[in-house]
This record gives structure tokens, sequence and C-alpha cells, in this order.
């Protein structure tokens, strides 16, 4: 089957070459007849890099497979195929009162990508990731069996599932705890702070007397206001809507531009702009959910802006006693380098773990960074923001990656040979290739020599 532009979302890697309907892929491991890292599931490629490409196999187009089997209106307990959007599982719950517990800043991934990546939201320090509130799946593998998989049914690969990047075989279908609200609206506060030191004495405080909370960083600001940006804070209005809107873009970029639009001129007046008009309110607002949690998703395709060679997004995670010196540094090496972020976000991750193995939130400040790729330039400054991360003693994100080396991997995840030991042989990705394989190699022969 020819590949449909499934993509990912930075569009610095190429698209998949071949790619399979879920039914012929479901057949398929059926039979047995699967060959060795020949498939990999594709949700929605909302994946900013290489983890949900296959390049030397086939995808899985996993999108048909949408389907809402059922939800418990008083348990907020919702089953559904793993190519059910997020939007459409807001959008069915809404009416009852409930909404997922843990939302990442597009409503645009599907069930499986959503624990595939055990992704996060504005309140991991609540509610911890979204693995946190997966009851139980449905994985097939490519001994042709299907695994019932829960924290007390094959809870290994439970565990190595959440969070495993599409590796342990193909998720069918989620059950999924959702949580009750008052509304779908949001109570948003928006707090400026002049500096990072200022930000870092709110942060904490924010985590406790709000669900949600999060930081913008005007990254480009001058040596003035090095470091200023506005914290928003949020919960459900105890008054407001119970209907989601429609989930779909009021504007467009109908084509891709054959240059980055988002240069440095445009950022520094956007960032002044961004500033001003939502700081300039030092109370309360209620807000739609869509402008709080997606405001992205209101200009489709919005990531063409960054032109052809597309973007490279950087997420680290530090430890919390690491955080005032590492943060600063990882700001200070983007201003060094000349490199604008359109998108510069600050928020603290809670001390609740995830089931997963290789979950990327762990206790501490996680800062995400979005460049236009400029070759060589912007693959040194990224590989700058990794030192920066190991050496503080964090991790970069999988999942929002498309170059980072085996040792950056090997530093952030030292137990990925668990999952390694317990991946489907038919399954691997353009990312485990270039880094967990790399690494089995080398440890391979290592031993070997031995």
């Amino acid at each position: 089957m020819q590949a449909r532009r499934l993509g990912s979302f930075g569009l610095a890697t190429p698209p998949a070459r071949r790619a399979i309907p879920a039914d012929e892929a479901i057949a398929l491991l059926k039979s047995g007849a699967a060959k060795p890292g020949s498939l990999l599931g594709y949700g929605n490629g909302r994946s900013y890099g290489d983890s949900c490409q296959n390049d030397a196999g086939m995808v899985v187009d996993m999108r048909p497979l949408d389907r809402i089997r059922s939800f418990d209106v008083e348990t907020g307990e919702l089953e559904a195929d793993t190519g059910t959007l997020l939007c459409d599982i807001i959008a069915h719950a809404a009416p009852h009162g409930f909404f997922p517990a843990v939302v990442p800043g597009t409503q645009f991934v599907t069930l499986g990508g959503a624990i595939a990546n055990d992704v996060h939201g504005k309140n991991h320090h609540r509610r911890g990731t979204f693995g946190c509130h997966v009851e139980a799946f449905t994985l097939l593998r490519s001994d042709g069996k299907t695994y019932h998989c829960s924290e007390t049914d094959n809870a290994r690969l439970f565990k190595a599932t959440i969070g495993g990047m599409g590796l342990t075989g193909l998720i069918l279908s989620a059950s999924i705890r959702l949580m009750r609200v008052p509304s779908l609206d949001i109570m948003e506060r928006a707090t400026r702070f002049r500096d990072l030191s200022e930000f870092f004495d709110l942060a904490e405080a924010a985590d406790q007397a709000n669900e949600y909370a999060v930081a913008w960083i005007d990254q480009l600001a001058g040596a003035q206001g090095r470091g200023r940006g506005l914290l928003f804070t949020g919960n459900h209005a105890e008054h407001g809507r119970h209907i989601a809107t429609r989930a779909g873009n009021r504007f467009s970029v109908p084509v891709q531009p054959p240059f980055n639009v988002l240069n440095r001129p445009f950022l520094t007046a956007f960032n002044a702009a961004y500033r001003w008009k939502k700081g300039r309110s030092q109370g309360p607002r209620q807000a739609g959910y869509q402008s709080f949690f997606f405001p992205l998703d209101g200009v489709r395709d919005w990531n063409r802006l960054y032109g052809p060679r597309g973007l490279f997004q950087h997420q680290s995670v530090v430890p919390e006693a690491n955080a005032r010196h590492a943060v600063p540094a990882l700001l200070e090496a983007a201003r060094r380098a000349g490199q604008g972020s359109f998108l510069t976000v600050l928020k603290r991750f809670g001390g609740i773990r995830s089931p997963g193995l290789l979950s990327f939130p762990r206790p501490g400040y996680t800062l995400t960074l979005d460049f236009p790729n400029r070759g060589e330039k912007t693959l040194l400054l990224l590989a700058d923001l990794d030192r920066i991360t190991v050496e503080a003693g964090g991790a970069v994100n999988p999942y929002k990656d498309a170059r980072m080396p085996a040792e950056t991997f090997a530093a952030s995840f030292p137990q990925w040979q668990r999952l390694e030991a317990l991946r489907d042989p038919a399954f691997l990705s353009s990312f485990w290739a270039r880094t967990a394989k790399r690494l089995d190699i080398g440890r391979g022969t290592a031993e070997a020599a031995e």
C-alpha cells in the first residue's frame, strides 16, 4: 500500500514510505507471518520525530479503528478502539460530566498514541501521566495471540506498552478512567513573572492550589526581560458548558511556504503582543477548554509555517534540585546560538509515578522548545541542550525527538533494555533502530570481546 503522507508532525523526517491498513496488519499478525522489524502502529502523526516511523518496514494505519465501545456514565470508565481521537472521547463524555484526567497539548491524538507515548498534561502534579488512568487494553502480538493487559493480567506487557512507543504489538482497544468535572470551562489566571527565579518561587504554590499549571516563557526577550513570562493556572469552572465544541480548525495553513515564516522579527513581535494580551488581566477569567488546553489546534497544519525543512522540538526534564541552574542554561544556550523558539513552555512535574517502563515524566521541571530546522546549526544546538540536560541528571523526551544519539537516550532511560526484552520482534521504529538497537549491538560486541 502506498503511504498517504503518514509523516511526523515536525516535518523534519521523511513520511512513511510504506503503509498497511489496520485490518491487513491484524490478519498478518494473527497468521504469525509478520517479518521481524516490519511493522509499527501509526495513530494520527502528532509525534514530532521518528518514533512514529518505520523506515525499514511499514506503518500500520490505525485511524479507521475509531469506535467508542462503551461508556459508564456513573464511573466514567470508557472503552474504545485505539484509533479513536481524544476530541471524540471528550465530546462523548462531556454531557455526562466527565473529562479525560490527562490531556496533552493537542486533542488530535489517538487513544493508542496517548498510551504508547504515555502523554502528560498541565496537571501532572495532580494526576500523573495518561498511563495512570488506563484500566486495561487488548494487545495483538506477532505470535498470533491477543493479550488482555492490566495491572493484574499480563502485567509486564501492561507496563512495557504504556510509554513503549508502539513496540510491544498493536493495541487494538483500551479502557480508561475519566474524571468527573463540574464543567468543561476553565477558570484561568495569568500571572506575570519578571524572571525565572520568580517563576520557581511561584511554581510549587501554584501546583498546590490548582488543578492545572503551566508557564510560557518569552525566550526572545532582551537582557532586561530575560526569563520573563506568564504562569497560567486553572481549575474547572463550577458553572460552565457541558457540551464539547466542534473540534475543527478556525484557520488553516493551506500550503507550505518555501521558507520559514516564523523568523526572529515575527517571533519577537508575537511574544510581546502575546505577553501584553494574556497578562493584562490579573484576575481569573472563564475560558473555554479548547483555548486553555489546545490553543494551537485552532490553526490547521500550523507546523507548515516552519517551511519545507520542518522543525525540531526539544523537551527535557531536569530534577528539581538542579532546575534553577539547568533551565536558565538551556535558554541561554538557545540565545547564544541565535535560535528563537516559537513555543517555549515550562512546567513542574509532580511525584506521581507512571506504571510505564519508559515514561518520560519524573519529578522536576520540564522545558519545551521549538526550533526551525536550519541544518547543522540547529543540530549543534540540540546536542548542546542534550548535554546540559544529561549533566543535570535529566532526560530528553523520545517521542518529541528526531535526532538524539544513542548515548543521550541511554542516559535518559537507563532501563531501556527492559523494554527491548519485551519488544515484539515484528515491531520496530526508526527511533528505536537508531538508539536502542545501536546500544544493543554495541553491548553484544563488548560481550563478545570479553
